[in-house]
């Protein structure tokens, strides 16, 4: 009889094996518990800001309720959405920063290579598995949140709510794509989990806090004084630092994610006189929004491709011995 399975028979038994041990882990249990009560913490704020929100007329946004609830804060904390910039590269590491190492290691590596299964099932096991959970636990929360929703406000969902929250539940797991794709190269470089995981978080420190100082840091002597330039000039150097910071992964999240769930949002730069002129305070379509930040989602998406394309470079041409 012929297998009409997408996935072969090895693969998906390593893909269960995977989630089995990331599952029983206290290193995952541990950063789960993080996520839940972090968004649950910025989930209670934005209820109790919601009120005065939506009754804002010259909000443009304020018809979202359930979009509002992933950005809206009192800023006593971030809203979930930051939160989510900030751990999600967390559990991309965490996930994958021993992926191979340890197998080698542990001396489990050659038996699984062995096996009757192919290396490249192996790799893909270990990228495919720890995004399932992690899919799984970002749509478990966004669940929730529409659930107290409905239950608290009595409010329905819309289409337009429903399409986006699908697109920043997608603009998210291949965020964590690439920092998981980022951890397994580590991981099959260094052979000590511990370098792997540093060098992993040394990354993220840099292009999440460094980057943008070093970028200010490079790029301000060069802009002239706003008093001697024109108004096109002056936009033109700030429109260069954006572009400059957007080589980092959170810009491009940031980005992303504040022109899905914000449908106001026009333009992701520095916007003239002239072109505030005229303009409508009227929420996008998705086409739209996604047109507008159609080059982050290429960037991280290519990102994430090319480190696991050098992984699975690197892995495949490994010498393994016993």
């Amino acid at each position: 009889m012929e297998n009409k399975n997408w996935i072969s028979t090895p693969l998906r038994i390593l893909i269960k094996k995977e989630i089995a041990s990331h599952i029983r882990s206290w290193r995952f249990i541990i950063l789960i518990a993080l996520i839940v009560l972090t968004c649950c913490a910025s989930l209670y704020v934005a209820f109790s800001d919601l009120r005065t929100t939506i009754n804002n007329a010259q909000d443009p946004d304020s018809t979202f309720v359930y979009l509002k609830l992933l950005t809206n804060s009192d800023n006593s904390i971030p809203p979930m959405h930051v939160f989510l910039n900030f751990l999600a590269p967390l559990l991309g590491i965490a996930l994958g920063f021993d992926a191979i190492n340890s197998e080698q290691n542990g001396g489990t590596l050659t038996r699984l290579v062995s096996q009757p299964i192919y290396r490249d099932n192996l790799l893909l096991a270990k990228f495919i598995a720890p995004l399932c959970i992690v899919s799984i636990l970002f749509a478990s929360l966004i669940m929730l949140m529409i659930g107290i929703g409905m239950i608290t406000m009595g409010i329905t969902l819309e289409w337009q709510e429903v399409i986006r929250m699908i697109g920043f539940l997608g603009i998210s797991i291949i965020y964590v794509g690439f920092w998981l794709s980022l951890a397994i190269l580590l991981s099959i470089i260094f052979r000590q989990g511990a370098t792997s995981a540093l060098t992993a978080i040394g990354i993220w420190l840099f292009f999440t806090v460094f980057f943008p100082i070093v970028v200010n840091f490079v790029i301000r002597p060069f802009i002239p004084n706003p008093n001697y330039i024109s108004e096109s000039q002056y936009l033109a150097y700030h429109e260069l630092i954006l572009n400059l910071r957007r080589l980092s992964p959170s810009q491009l999240y940031t980005d992303a994610t504040t022109s899905i769930l914000m449908p106001s949002v026009r333009s992701l730069g520095p916007v003239s006189m002239e072109q505030m002129i005229g303009a409508l305070p009227t929420p996008l379509s998705f086409k739209d929004s996604v047109m507008i930040i159609w080059p982050q989602l290429t960037g991280i998406t290519a990102a994430m491709m090319l480190c696991f394309a050098l992984a699975y470079f690197l892995f495949m041409r490994r010498e393994i011995r016993c």
